[in-house]
């Protein structure tokens, strides 16, 4: 009996086309089951930026998209957050160097507010006074840079690495620099 249940209800789901947002240029990324409209709406889904952009340099990054309407089969997405994976950034940090966090709370020129994690490598070890400025420094960058510009520009700087190009010209002076990487944009 459980059985018959279980193939009656799969029986009753139709399939939702999801697309990924207007920044990503709105493709088709993947198709969903779900019982009805509701059913569907806030699903967080996983996929890897490079199916998205057709770039095979974009799969160290991941992108949860939020579906935030579905009507008639299909379901429109928003990005919930961007991220490196996490075999990429533990494979940056190496002995001899120094690895800098920071978090921050940004706002963007269209008010859009988000957390964003970013990544310092160096490529020497340096002490604790040049790593806090580095951090004040990458602070007062990222909230420059960010309220200038609007969301989906943002998103296209750190993905084409714009953003990333500018903070190591704007922190190369404090200390040599390896790597500078977006850890996380978290909405």
């Amino acid at each position: 009996m459980a059985v018959q249940k279980t193939a009656e209800k799969w029986k009753e789901k139709q399939w939702y086309n999801v697309y990924a947002p207007k920044v990503f240029g709105e493709p088709l990324i993947s198709e969903i089951p779900a019982t009805d409209d509701a059913a569907v709406m806030g699903r967080v889904i996983k996929v890897s930026l490079s199916w998205i952009t057709k770039n095979p340099q974009h799969s160290l990054m991941s992108v949860g998209l939020r579906v935030t309407e579905a009507a008639n089969g299909t379901a429109r997405t928003n990005l919930d957050y961007l991220e490196e994976t996490y075999s990429y950034i533990h494979s940056l940090v190496k002995r001899h160097s120094s690895a800098i966090y920071t978090a921050d709370m940004v706002k963007s020129k269209d008010g859009k507010g988000f957390a964003l994690k970013l990544l310092i490598v160096t490529r020497s070890k340096i002490k604790t006074p040049k790593k806090t400025s580095i951090r004040k420094a990458l602070a007062l960058f990222a909230r420059e840079y960010v309220s200038a510009i609007d969301f989906e520009d943002f998103i296209k700087s750190v993905i084409d690495g714009k953003f990333q190009s500018e903070g190591v010209k704007r922190i190369q002076n404090i200390a040599s620099i390896g790597k500078f990487e977006v850890k996380k944009i978290e909405l």
